[in-house]
């Protein structure tokens, strides 16, 4: 076939003006498009580049491919997919023209096979049998939690490594792409398939139901009912089986006067007056009975902690044991329950719940000789450890977060945080996550800094997350053998939370 005959069909009578007939061209053009063998290519044994046929593309990013050349087959992924042109000739279709084919072209990760180099194997996709094949053979001897279905492998279930929790975990997606009713199916595959201690600081009462069986015909459900028994909702309400509630004594020094706004040097009068009220306070009972005591006292600075007190309603929050009942901190240093979900979404105001959130990681670190392995969800983490801290308390937060992500796993302390922003997340706490499960993500520049983060996830991988439906997850570090596009199945507890309903939006 001559270059003249595909671009301009049958040539014109000299003397004529050239007629370009455009279904002509765009027949010639497919019939040598669909010619294009799917070709794969490794010079290393590990990685490999491909071409294919634009025409019924079925190769995708992330997807799975069968490499095939003389008796050889290997299992690869596709990480990167481009449009791309090139001369027929070039493309061995036809010696005589030169006009450009289109093309797909990309590159890809070897997951199978004896590392050696090959050329122009035959690239097809995996079928699922064949994906869920080679997985059953690199199965790790330890718990696998099977959280719901590989997305580009219909039908092949998709599962966790337990043991990759004991590095830190960082999970992020943007608002409705379902990252926690994830998050939960997440928390209560742990509660099933491992023994692992858990605490979740739930800031908007995702969570407060974790315990309770979504459907009793479940064939797990018996079984999840009897692991769920051990979770523990603490919540500020009167009524809770498990009260929320602090001693001022329990809290750490900085804490105590992020409290009350003192800082040691500028409010040293102040600062002095608190310190020898705790010096001559005791456990199970209230360190200030109340603000009379204060603003009567002898004292001035004493009288002035009063007025600091009563201008800050401190003394008011409702969090305050007052020497009654059990202390959260009791809890977290003498656990009774392996799963403690501390409901902050019960709490009033919000520096109550940073007082809180403080306190957990405080008292984690705290106890960290101890070495009892323990995974500490932070959801909403860019509250509870963001960049830039809008107050002490935060600010304290943050440090013991940061502290834990940089020495907690030597004493068995990991972390799995949470957030619809990962740019506002503080850098030491996001840095230091080995795991990563992304969900729907637009910002362009939150894609970019997680890029920069986790920069052992291929990019392609990362950018598909612009195109994630809900429930779509991309999972990838110690978590599972090599990353990959899950989704998420059916939960088995109940949600705490829910959106408002849009029945606004009903027309009449």
């Amino acid at each position: 076939m001559t270059d003249s005959a595909l671009n301009h069909g049958t040539p014109a009578p000299v003397g004529e003006a050239v007629v370009n007939p455009p279904g002509d061209f765009l027949r010639i053009r497919d019939e040598l498009e669909r010619k294009i063998l799917p070709l794969a290519t490794s010079v290393d044994g590990r990685q490999f580049t491909f071409q294919a046929s634009l025409q019924d593309l079925q190769l995708q990013v992330g997807g799975y491919v069968v490499l095939e050349r003389d008796g050889d087959r290997r299992i690869g992924q596709v990480l990167t997919l481009r449009p791309d042109s090139a001369s027929a000739a070039d493309l061995g279709l036809d010696p005589t023209a030169s006009a450009r084919i289109r093309l797909a072209r990309g590159e890809g990760v070897i997951l199978s096979g004896d590392l050696r180099p090959f050329h122009d194997a035959n690239a097809r996709p995996a079928e699922p049998d064949e994906v869920a094949s080679w997985l059953e053979g690199i199965r790790p001897n330890r718990s696998t939690l099977s959280i719901g279905d590989l997305l580009l492998a219909p039908g092949v279930p998709a599962t966790l490594d337990a043991g990759g929790f004991n590095r830190h975990t960082f999970m992020c997606g943007q608002s409705g792409s379902g990252k926690t009713y994830s998050l939960g199916l997440v928390l209560e595959r742990l509660l099933l398939g491992t023994s692992l201690r858990m605490i979740i600081l739930d800031p908007n009462s995702d969570y407060v139901r974790l315990s309770e069986v979504r459907d009793k015909d479940d064939p797990a459900a018996d079984e999840y009912a009897a692991a769920a028994s051990s979770v523990a909702v603490w919540q500020n309400d009167a009524d809770a089986a498990h009260r929320l509630q602090l001693q001022f004594i329990d809290l750490d020094p900085a804490a105590q006067a992020a409290v009350f706004g003192l800082d040691p040097i500028r409010d040293r009068e102040e600062y002095a007056a608190l310190s020898g009220i705790l010096a001559a306070s005791e456990k199970g009972r209230a360190v200030i009975s109340g603000l009379d005591a204060l603003q009567s006292s002898d004292n001035l600075d004493v009288r002035r902690l009063g007025m600091r007190a009563s201008n800050l309603g401190v003394l008011q929050w409702s969090v305050w044991s007052r020497g009654a009942g059990t202390s959260l901190v009791d809890e977290l240093q003498n656990p009774t329950t392996r799963c403690l979900v501390v409901d902050l979404g019960s709490l009033s105001t919000h520096t109550e719940q940073r007082l809180i959130a403080e306190t957990v990681l405080s008292t984690m670190w705290r106890e960290r000789a101890r070495r009892q392995p323990c995974l500490i969800v932070i959801d909403e983490a860019h509250n509870v450890c963001p960049g830039q801290a809008p107050d002490a308390l935060t600010a304290l937060a943050t440090n013991y977060a940061s502290l834990i992500a940089a020495e907690g796993r030597k004493f068995g302390l990991y972390l799995l945080t949470s957030t619809q922003r990962p740019q506002k997340v503080h850098d030491e706490v996001l840095s230091q996550c080995d795991n990563l499960l992304l969900m729907r993500m637009n910002s362009e520049s939150d894609l970019n800094h997680l890029r920069e983060t986790f920069s052992f996830v291929p990019a392609g991988l990362i950018q598909r997350a612009t195109t994630f439906r809900q429930g779509e997850s991309l999972v990838a570090g110690k978590l599972a053998p090599h990353p990959t596009y899950v989704r998420f199945g059916q939960r088995l507890s109940r949600e705490g939370g829910a959106d408002i309903p849009t029945s606004w939006a009903v027309m009449s």
